[in-house]
């Protein structure tokens, strides 16, 4: 049952591993730390769609997820969020926020992003590999 990675996050986003039922990718947008998890299941989107198993499996892997974010980012708040309005694939977004952010205490979408430069991106993917 594995699903493709919808276009949008293939040309925004790059992975980082794969976990059992989630591929775990970062958000190409180096004023937030953002990563997104995408479950490999065909034509989900949303989580009531997925079996019991795979909903359980889910939030098991959002809170690690989690977990790591916070460790890494070295913060205390996270946005942890299930839109889809623009890529209706399932996919959580968790989202290392600061006081000291750029639309602090508004949403990230707020401002416009900004790609990471090829050394930044380099140096972000290593640290994230290293830790999933």
């Amino acid at each position: 049952m594995a699903n493709k990675v919808n276009k949008s996050f293939l040309k925004d986003s790059h992975l980082i591993t794969n976990l059992k039922l989630c591929s775990i990718r970062l958000i190409d947008n180096a004023k937030f730390p953002w990563i997104i998890l995408i479950p490999k299941r065909k034509n989900i989107t949303d989580i009531s769609e997925l079996n019991s198993k795979d909903q359980m499996l889910l939030m098991k892997e959002i809170v690690h997820c989690s977990k790591l974010m916070k460790k890494i980012f070295k913060t205390k708040k996270l946005n942890v969020e299930k839109i889809g309005n623009i890529v209706p694939q399932l996919h959580i977004h968790i989202i290392a926020r600061s006081k000291n952010d750029s639309s602090w205490p508004l949403s990230v979408w707020v401002v416009k992003g900004e790609s990471y430069s090829a050394a930044q991106l380099e140096k972000i993917l290593k640290k994230l590999k290293n830790y999933f």
